[in-house]
């Protein structure tokens, strides 16, 4: 299955809203996804300014900002959308959902690794904040409007401060 196939499959399986494939185009996450493949591509082979180029076109075309030095794994969703910040060195598992206004983002600016690693079947509600070289483990649910500023182990549900 080509990449742009699945991407759609994601997005109808995810939105119950969405009434044909030709509605996914629309779909702000469809299109940023198309833009990180590329730019991440261009950042592992050190294009960093055409890499960067790209994401801030899909910034301005989609309200969607991700780093192309994130690494992201399958089935990625981002519901809506809008206001979603992912930084450079965040690692990103497999069936992750995130919604509006969620930032995965550094609490340093050190050349480190200074953003979260979000293993896989998380679903990080809207307005959340993870913040930090942390971890948060697989199976995990963070509510929406919290802020995680430390690890989380698998299966747990996080609200508010943590």
């Amino acid at each position: 299955m080509t990449y742009l196939k699945k991407q759609i499959e994601i997005i109808r399986k995810n939105d119950p809203a969405l009434k044909s494939n030709l509605e996914v185009l629309l779909y702000p996450s469809f299109k940023v996804m198309i833009y990180y493949k590329i730019a991440h591509y261009l950042y592992l082979k050190k294009r960093y300014f055409l890499a960067r180029l790209l994401s801030e076109r899909a910034k301005r075309k989609t309200g969607i900002e991700i780093h192309p030095g994130a690494v992201i794994g399958k089935n990625f969703f981002i519901d809506h959308g809008v206001g979603v910040v992912i930084g450079e060195t965040t690692i990103i598992g497999d069936d992750v959902t995130i919604y509006h206004g969620v930032t995965l983002g550094g609490v340093s600016n050190t050349n480190k690794k200074r953003h979260p690693t979000i293993k896989n079947n998380v679903i990080i509600g809207c307005g959340a904040k993870v913040l930090g070289d942390i971890t948060i483990g697989n199976n995990v649910k963070i509510g929406a409007n919290s802020t995680v500023l430390k690890d989380v182990e698998d299966n747990k549900t996080v609200v508010g401060i943590y």
